[in-house]
């Protein structure tokens, strides 16, 4: 048995400083052999997670947060007894915490299944959650009934992947536009085709848009509609459910470019998910990294990229292109897929794909712990 201690040496050229991934040494040693009984291991984490959890929730919130997020838990059932009791469920989202200040956007990454639409679904109450708490502009809306909601879903919206099964196909860009704001009396019924008008504007659209319907737009065109629905409400909080990853390479460049220009004009704080890390870089402050339901690393941008930590955000970023041909980047190739979300691995998740997974990841959950100020992660080899 062996005992791996991971020493980070990162390398940077003058040219692309964040573009080359950090190497990784491995130093080995002989350790004496190690018995694990995996219940009494899970058992004191569950232990100790649900004392931390307990800890966490008693906090007072963070008055500086628009969005704070406490260990949130999402699951959906699989099996039921005729009664109606679950006996196996899909962990869907599993011990999710952060805060987003207003102004600020929050990137979130990870591969296709890793739970982060569901993430972010739950945090706009379009799914119920298992746990956690979900705090908004100051209050607590984990068990918000739907009266509740009504008002608050003014203030947080959504951009959803898909821009062509999103808009409503019978109705004019003008009906899809003015409903909203006309449920929420956000103006007067009279002004209210002359505010639609202004949002069009705002958001690339002609004003004879008004009256076409979603079929005779393109996918670019039909994406800044959905924009403009999203803003209908003078939203504090938008949710970008990976909105450019159904467009052009040309059209994505227009749209996050429009997202980045109206969050300076209307002071917008975004949760934007995508696993287009370009994309992540170039819009984001702050990035999490979201692995089969949790999150492995958490942290400001500018740490993230210069400093990875966990062996899976050094794996997404080793497989960045670059388009200089005079670096060249360190591929790590990861073997396998994703397990499934219903039968998740012991121990730390990652480790049936890690390189440098050892015994301990097979058994004990990693601590999801700060190793720097505002940079998180959970990994064993960290020490």
């Amino acid at each position: 048995m062996a005992d791996e201690i991971i020493t980070q040496a990162p390398e940077a050229t003058e040219e692309a400083p964040e573009a080359a991934a950090s190497d990784v040494a491995i130093e080995k040693k002989d350790a004496p052999e190690q018995v694990w009984d995996d219940a009494a291991e899970e058992a004191k984490f569950l232990a100790q997670r649900q004392q931390q959890i307990a800890e966490d929730l008693a906090k007072p919130f963070d008055p500086e947060a628009l969005l704070e997020v406490r260990h949130l838990r999402k699951c959906f059932p699989i099996k039921k007894t005729i009664t109606g009791k679950v006996t196996q469920e899909l962990v869907a989202v599993d011990d999710i915490s952060f805060k987003l200040k207003p102004g600020e956007t929050l990137g979130i990454v990870g591969e296709s299944g890793c739970g982060k639409t569901t993430m972010g679904r739950t945090i706009l109450k379009l799914h119920p959650s298992n746990g956690g708490q979900i705090i908004f502009d100051g209050k607590d809306i984990t068990n918000a009934k739907s009266s509740e909601m009504r008002e608050i879903r003014q203030r947080m919206q959504i951009i959803f992947q898909d821009p062509y099964s999103s808009l409503p196909p019978r109705s004019t860009v003008g009906g899809i536009l003015s409903e909203p704001v006309a449920v929420h009396k956000i103006v007067p019924k009279s002004e209210i085709k002359d505010y639609v008008m202004d949002l069009m504007e705002k958001c690339g659209l002609r004003d004879y848009y008004y009256e076409r319907y979603p079929h005779e737009f393109s996918g670019g065109q039909r994406q800044r509609i959905c924009i403009a629905r999203a803003l209908s409400v003078n939203p504090k909080l938008v949710v970008c459910d990976e909105p450019v990853s159904a467009l052009d390479v040309s059209i994505q460049a227009q749209i996050i470019n429009l997202l980045k220009e109206l969050q300076l004009s209307m002071g917008l704080t975004y949760l934007f998910i995508s696993h287009d890390l370009s994309v992540v870089k170039f819009i984001s402050d702050k990035i999490g990294v979201m692995y089969l339901g949790s999150m492995v690393e958490f942290g400001a941008k500018r740490d993230i990229f210069a400093n990875p930590l966990h062996p899976y955000t050094k794996a997404l970023f080793s497989a960045i292109p670059n388009p200089n041909p005079d670096i060249k980047m360190n591929r790590i190739a990861l073997a396998g897929d994703i397990p499934s979300p219903a039968n998740p691995p012991k121990g730390c998740r990652f480790h049936t794909r890690c390189p440098y997974a050892t015994e301990i990841c097979k058994h004990v959950t990693p601590e999801y712990k700060e190793y720097e100020p505002g940079h998180f992660a959970s990994c064993h080899l960290l020490g």
